[in-house]
């Protein structure tokens, strides 16, 4: 019998740390949209400039480099752009070591499953925690050229991160490798460069606390008057005093205007990034701010009113309501999605079926809802499930990371909270121990749905497995001592209950027959089978 690993126990997912709020730049006239081109490209140039001289710097930063870079940008733009391009290019250049350690990390793994599978035997099968060897000698030929790939681009990432070298691309990479397919993209040469310029441009700066309205650069007054502080090479383009240009358009934040109006009144920090949505030819600003955390809760306090268990699938959020005590009530509920198409319209699929979610969580009254801790990283990969392919792409398309933060940031400030508990094994216990009894004539249950149960259960910390019913009185025992459910802890709580000794029936003395001791093999609609055995037997 196979080990089961131990199960993690679940937790109260933290709430966001930040809030963002976008609004649209409507109005804008020709000469607001030609500053506003002027001041991204202008600032984007120095932007492209620092971030080359950052990465050059590599392992030797350090703050008097960060001082002499900050220093040579103020001259061409101010102290306050300057501090904003070079914070932006050390963030970048961080983020792009934690993604080269991760590819590392994924490329070794995939090293060590080629060299275990290399070592096999041809065509011998694997086990449930190790794969076997390769199908064909093809197979292993192939993968044995695929295993010298690896070593070398494992061998110079290495002394890349070693050196402290990175590779970054302003702009995105995926945009600049589009210019060799604009056909197939559906662009134009012309198109495509104007979206490549936009997404190089820099508008963006940090909030100070104290100052006029929260930030000194992109300013946003309580009534939506927007004001940029021009870079000293634009200086001649401002049309109010401190070098500053003033937009024609006002900015109204519908989501959370009320918050956003309160912290500029106060003068309290609030970032801002004005973008180009080259495509539409739009103007967008983006305001930012931090918001205290969450005070941690009970998960008892939480639970009081019940729970939700979701399971997340490809196309679909199977959800269950649970009592306080584990019972499922009335009807399971699917919220589908269609992540087929571009981010934007993944984003908005997931989006609204969350949102579809908490209104029926609010429609009960339910204070938590409990999802999988799920994380794919490591089932990914096409050395672990090579010939798989459809199975790769259904579980490279779920969106476990997105699902959870974007429903973290949703409930913020509604009274329900998240729950995360362990996957293991709710879709095979839930479908072993609910499926079949929660199917009626009227309602099918599902496999998916059985999960949202066990997931409900989990969370609540109740074992998964239903509560068995005592047998009638008078049979081969009294009901009594089966009331009592074993508590989670309970080992072999899963198992069937130990032999008590003594004679179970008048004509059968303790300990007699094969089955004394098999509560699976008893028929109890006759007598038991051991019983049957011995009327039988000359």
């Amino acid at each position: 019998m196979a080990e089961l690993r131990p199960i993690a126990p679940a937790f109260v997912v933290p709430g966001p740390s930040g809030v963002a709020v976008r609004d649209r730049l409507k109005h804008l006239t020709a000469t607001d949209e030609e500053v506003l081109r002027l001041v991204g490209a202008h600032l984007g140039a120095l932007a492209s400039a620092d971030l080359k001289t950052r990465c050059a710097d590599g392992l030797g930063h350090c703050a008097q480099t960060w001082a002499a870079r900050k220093r040579e940008l103020t001259a061409l733009s101010s102290a306050r752009w300057a501090g904003a391009i070079t914070k932006a290019s050390h963030d970048q250049w961080v983020l792009a070591r934690r993604c080269q350690a991760d590819h590392i990390r994924d490329l070794e793994a995939a090293i060590a499953t080629i060299t275990r599978r290399l070592s096999q035997p041809v065509g011998k099968k694997g086990t449930r925690k190790e794969p076997g060897g390769y199908r064909s000698a093809q197979e292993w030929f192939a993968k044995s050229r695929r295993l010298h790939l690896l070593q070398d681009r494992l061998k110079r990432l290495r002394a890349d991160q070693q050196a402290g070298r990175v590779r970054v691309v302003r702009g995105g990479k995926r945009l600049l490798n589009t210019r060799h397919n604009v056909e197939a993209a559906g662009l134009t040469e012309d198109e495509w460069r104007q979206r490549w310029e936009a997404e190089r441009w820099f508008l963006a700066a940090d909030g100070e606390s104290g100052k006029r309205y929260g930030n000194e650069t992109i300013r946003i007054t309580p009534d939506g008057q927007v004001s940029i502080r021009l870079p000293a090479a634009l200086a001649h383009h401002a049309n109010a005093p401190h070098g500053r240009y003033v937009l024609a358009c006002r900015v109204v934040f519908a989501h959370r205007g009320v918050e956003w109006r309160d912290r500029v009144e106060a003068n309290r920090a609030v970032a801002y990034r004005i973008h180009l949505d080259a495509a539409r030819g739009r103007w967008y600003i983006t305001a930012s701010w931090q918001i205290p955390a969450a005070p941690a809760v009970s998960l008892s306090a939480v639970l009081a009113a019940g729970v939700i268990g979701v399971d997340t699938n490809a196309d679909h959020l199977a959800a269950w309501r649970l009592d306080a005590h584990g019972n499922p009530i009335g009807n399971p509920r699917r919220f589908t999605y269609d992540l087929n198409g571009n981010a934007e319209h993944r984003d908005a699929q997931v989006r609204h079926a969350l949102t579809r979610l908490l209104h029926w969580a609010r429609a009960c009254g339910v204070n938590a809802i409990a999802i999988e801790d799920l994380d794919f990283q490591t089932e990914k990969t096409r050395e672990k499930h090579g010939r798989r392919k459809r199975f790769r792409q259904v579980i490279s398309g779920m969106p476990t990371g997105r699902l959870r933060a974007r429903l973290t940031s949703m409930v913020d400030q509604s009274g329900i909270v998240i729950i995360a508990a362990d996957p293991a094994y709710t879709s095979k216990w839930g479908a072993q121990h609910w499926q079949k009894p929660l199917t009626t004539k009227t309602r099918t249950t599902t496999r998916h749905d059985a999960a949202a149960v066990a997931i409900g259960r989990r969370a609540q910390g109740h074992p998964i497995r239903r509560r068995t019913a005592p047998p009638p009185a008078h049979r081969s025992d009294e009901q009594g001592h089966r009331t009592v459910q074993a508590g989670p802890d309970a080992r072999g709580r899963e198992g069937p209950r130990p032999r008590i000794p003594g004679p179970r029936t008048r004509s059968v003395g303790a300990g007699r027959g094969a089955n004394a001791g098999d509560q699976n093999a008893q028929h109890r609609s006759e007598r038991s089978a051991e019983h049957i055995q011995l009327m039988l037997s000359p």
